[in-house]
């Protein structure tokens, strides 16, 4: 029930940015839409609470649709098998190790950017929509960061400064995700690991 609440403050937070980005010819700056899979491409972090959302949206579409989900299944675990070698972590479990360089060696790998496994490959549509990681919920809008602001590269493009900040995303799931992770096992894993592993 929490997890329905985090994700419900994650989307009405992408909704109003949605509606922020729309220009004065009625037109948007977000370039995401059904079928723009630029975002769905590469490796990256999540969390156990993550990990425990797809699991949960597999075991639904089990239910609603067997052969789709042992697609996403079949594909994942094809995924985690082609990256095992270079995995920066436990191999077997799809636990991520501390350390940040091997991370950031691993994800530039060329083998690292393809498709994600809950991918449909022939829609371009996410199968586990309604159970995705909070990255790809807030993923394309402005949004800050460390680094500053980060946002879509398909996405502003030609806009003025002042027009990305008036899109920012204003997250305000912070304190509850973090509340939320304290109550999952410790560390972080990626989609296909997740997916593919019998237990996390």
């Amino acid at each position: 029930m929490r997890d329905r609440e985090l994700v419900q403050i994650a989307d009405a937070a992408l909704a109003e940015a949605t509606v922020r980005a729309v220009r004065e010819d009625g037109t948007s700056w977000l370039a995401c839409r059904p079928g723009c899979t630029a975002c769905c491409h590469g490796v990256f972090r999540i969390s156990m609470l993550d990990a425990a959302r797809l699991r949960a949206g597999m075991v639904a579409l089990r239910v609603e649709n067997p052969a789709r989900a042992e697609a996403i299944r079949l594909r994942a675990r094809s995924r985690a098998e082609a990256l095992r070698a270079v995995f920066p972590g436990d191999e077997t479990t799809g636990l991520l190790g501390s350390d940040e360089a091997a991370w950031d060696a691993f994800a530039d790998l060329p083998e690292t950017d393809a498709a994600c496994p809950v991918l449909d490959p022939e829609t371009g549509r996410c199968e586990l929509y309604a159970a995705r990681p909070l990255t790809c919920r807030v993923f394309g809008p402005p949004v800050q960061n460390d680094e500053g602001i980060g946002m879509c590269e398909l996405c502003y493009i030609g806009a003025s400064e002042a027009e990305i900040l008036h899109g920012e995303m204003r997250l305000r799931h912070g304190a509850l995700e973090e509340e939320l992770d304290r109550e999952m096992p410790a560390g972080e894993t990626v989609i296909a690991w997740a997916l593919a592993v019998d237990e996390l």
